[in-house]
């Protein structure tokens, strides 16, 4: 059964020639091929955070609301971890 989440990604950009816009693509391609239906995409901008963390002081927060089952979540958190460029990642249930 398919239900509406919002996953939260922090992109890490330190170091990288490609350009926010192609970063976002590529992350949306892969929610995409583990099969969730993106509705929308905010882009928050870059934030600094509180302390470094992992020698970054700061990441581009990205919001993206798509439709997925609990099975699917499972599968992009494991295809997302092994991307160098996502820093972080949080996933919660929409009503």
């Amino acid at each position: 059964m398919n239900r509406k989440y919002e996953g939260l990604i922090v992109l890490n950009t330190k170091g990288t020639e490609t350009s926010i816009d192609d970063l976002v693509s590529s992350v949306s391609k892969e929610l995409e091929e583990e099969g969730a239906k993106l509705d929308e995409i905010k882009q928050l901008g870059r934030k600094k955070f509180a302390y470094s963390a992992r020698k970054l002081d700061g990441g581009h927060y990205v919001n993206y609301i798509f439709e997925a089952d609990g099975e699917t979540i499972d599968k992009v958190k494991a295809r997302l971890k092994l991307n160098s460029m996502v820093h972080l990642q949080h996933y919660q249930r929409l009503s």
